[in-house]
């Protein structure tokens, strides 16, 4: 599947007022959504997995792949497309001898030291932050801001041209055209999508904001 970070909605049971998942994904992708992950970390691994088939059922027929946070496992189980690991997760490397070489393997970089450092030969893409403060996770290391973004993924591409990166944390629809224009290809969100009254909506001001960053920084 075709991966395109414009829009990468972050799906969490924890992060949607009380509502299904299924539904308010189905919106978010209906808005412009163009990459969906399902992060679940309350849940049991035969839950988890129920919760990915479900969305993998709900986006069969979209051009939108499913990725799974941080669980190979589920992935393999619930037959996703593929896999977003952080640093403390399996290897990208052995991540990519289990799924095969079609998965869709993502990473977190959070620090000058990772964007170094970090095997980059199985991955499809880097998530750089937390970029904001943002309040759907606990986070080990302080905001690095847009000027922060800029260094690390310009440290990333020195290292691999042409890895796409987006952004996460704390992007909302008013900041992601800043973060854009500083060299994001996409942005990864949670709240502003999920907690949204209507996340289609919500989606479809992203995908507007994603456009007008990439305008900015081709002039």
């Amino acid at each position: 599947m075709r991966l395109n970070l414009a829009v990468y909605a972050i799906a969490d049971p924890t992060r949607t007022r009380g509502r299904a998942l299924v539904p308010l994904v189905k919106e978010a992708v209906a808005g412009g959504a163009t990459l969906v992950q399902v992060r679940d970390k309350a849940s049991d691994t035969r839950d988890f997995i129920a919760r990915a088939r479900a969305l993998v059922a709900a986006l069969r027929h979209s051009d939108v792949p499913l990725l799974v946070n941080d669980r190979v496992d589920v992935a393999l189980a619930a037959e996703a497309d593929g896999v977003h690991l952080g640093q403390s997760d399996m290897r990208a490397e052995d991540a990519r001898r289990l799924l095969g070489p079609r998965a869709i393997i993502g990473l977190t970089v959070r620090t000058a030291e990772e964007a170094r450092t970090t095997p980059l030969g199985a991955v499809d893409y880097v998530a750089i932050g937390g970029v904001f403060g943002t309040a759907s996770k606990v986070n080990e290391t302080a905001p690095v801001g847009l000027g922060g973004f800029a260094r690390l993924a310009g440290i990333v591409r020195a290292r691999k041209p042409g890895l796409p990166i987006c952004a996460i944390a704390g992007i909302t629809a008013r900041n992601a055209a800043d973060v854009v224009a500083v060299g994001a290809d996409g942005v990864a969100v949670i709240s502003d999508i999920f907690m949204a009254d209507e996340p289609d909506a919500a989606a479809r001001a992203l995908a507007l904001a994603v456009a007008a960053g990439l305008e900015r920084r081709a002039a």
